[in-house]
């Protein structure tokens, strides 16, 4: 396929861009990360995770096949959450607005400094696909098929719980008990469909003479056909699914807070396994899931979704544990419970970046972007709102890195570091 007028424009437009002389001292290879996440896969072999990812493969496959003897890609694509998992009525009935268009014209106003990208940054980028696509094993493949294929359930979340609250958490799912969650969780996801079609960036298998080797799909579907994919490649919809159920998840399970947004961080990193999406569409999207997530959270009309949402959550899960959620969310050893792995701090600071060095100013003043700090409000409920904002402050990424900005009403998402703020807290 040849290359977009869009794509064309961006590289020439940036095409005298100076690449810096060094790259960031403590920067990360991929190949550095790899064996991380081979952890989460089923190259590990500890016994109770094993169990627990075969739950969720057999629970998505039993969910997909419902009435269709054969799974397709055309299936898996079509599927939702049925009623008996999702209380759709439920939302329904509660009038809310989404306001759907208007945060989808914010993200795009987030999203802003794609358009200015250096050329050397979007070749840094491309040749990262490679090298993390190339070196996938066939363990992170199949892990990556699973993500893509679950995008419309929750079937993706439960290894991040941990063997004990993963099992209740899908039990409870497809029991329907924790129906109110399953459904606003997956109304809170705001597509990227409008900034796709604004940015009109093609995915990286689709660039002339690229070398992305896209995966067959024999996990699954087991159809043999290789995995691939549709529309504009900036930013990540998937990312934007996963980073936006995790989140939403780690609000109402903050005793599994680092894992479930590490989780969310995995999702991303699935996509560029699959070579389908660029490390800067998958940071995007974390970027704008942060703030749209925020953006709710602070709506009292929303909150209230959310609290309820939650209690009956947190009710259904104690009552499939037999104990309390803190007993059962406690973090297991590294293999049993890879996702809250003290590692994993390594793995979420790399898909901060993905290794791709500043190309803006670097030491610029943090200004933590108004409303975030609810992001950590159920984390530390016992810190002030003040003291939250500090707190992402003096744990944020440095400034400059791609698709950092500026702007006061828009910038700054890219620096927001929730894995570090977290641990910032849990020293508090």
């Amino acid at each position: 396929m040849t290359m977009n007028k869009t794509f064309g424009a961006l590289l020439l437009a940036s095409a005298f861009a100076v690449s810096p002389a060094v790259a960031q001292d403590d920067a990360i290879a991929p190949g550095q990360i790899a064996p991380l996440a081979d952890t989460v896969t089923s190259a590990n072999s500890d016994a109770a995770y094993q169990d627990l990812l075969n739950m969720e493969h057999d629970g998505l496959i039993q969910t997909l096949k419902n009435d269709n003897n054969v799974l397709s890609q055309s299936v898996i694509d079509k599927a939702q959450q049925s009623a008996a998992v999702a209380d759709g009525n439920w939302l329904k009935a509660s009038g809310y607005d989404f306001a759907t268009k208007d945060n989808q014209d914010i993200d795009i106003k987030i999203l802003s400094p794609f358009s200015t990208l250096p050329r050397w940054v979007l070749q840094r980028s491309d040749i990262t696909v490679g090298e993390i696509n190339h070196g996938a094993t066939q363990d992170q493949q199949a892990h990556a098929v699973f993500d893509a294929d679950a995008i419309f359930s929750l079937h993706f979340i439960p290894e991040a719980l941990g063997p004990k609250l993963g099992a209740a958490f899908l039990t409870a799912y497809e029991k329907g008990e924790i129906s109110k969650a399953a459904a606003l969780i997956k109304a809170t996801e705001v597509s990227t469909g409008a900034a796709k079609s604004y940015f009109n960036y093609p995915r990286p298998f689709l660039i002339d003479g690229n070398a992305i080797q896209l995966v067959h799909d024999n996990y699954v579907a087991k159809d043999g056909v290789p995995y691939s994919a549709s529309g504009g490649a900036f930013p990540s919809g998937h990312t934007n699914t996963g980073y936006t159920d995790g989140l939403l998840l780690a609000e109402m399970l903050p005793e599994r807070f680092t894992a479930l947004i590490d989780r969310s961080a995995g999702y991303g990193y699935s996509r560029i396994v699959l070579g389908v999406h660029y490390p800067l569409d998958v940071m995007g999207s974390r970027m704008i899931v942060e703030r749209n997530v925020s953006h709710y959270l602070n709506d009292p009309a929303y909150r209230s979704l959310f609290t309820q949402a939650r209690d009956e959550l947190r009710a259904a899960l104690e009552k499939e544990c037999g104990v309390s959620i803190a007993e059962c969310a406690k973090p297991g050893d590294a293999k049993s419970d890879p996702w809250s792995n003290a590692g994993m701090r390594r793995f979420y600071h790399f898909t901060m970046t993905y290794g791709l060095p500043q190309s803006g100013p670097k030491g610029v003043d943090m200004q933590v972007p108004e409303g975030a700090e609810v992001l950590l409000e159920t984390l530390a409920p016992n810190l002030s709102a003040a003291d939250r904002k500090d707190l992402l402050k003096r744990t944020a990424l440095d400034s400059g890195y791609p698709l950092d900005s500026q702007d006061a009403k828009t910038g700054f998402w890219q620096r927001i570091d929730l894995h570090e703020a977290a641990l910032a807290v849990s020293k508090q």
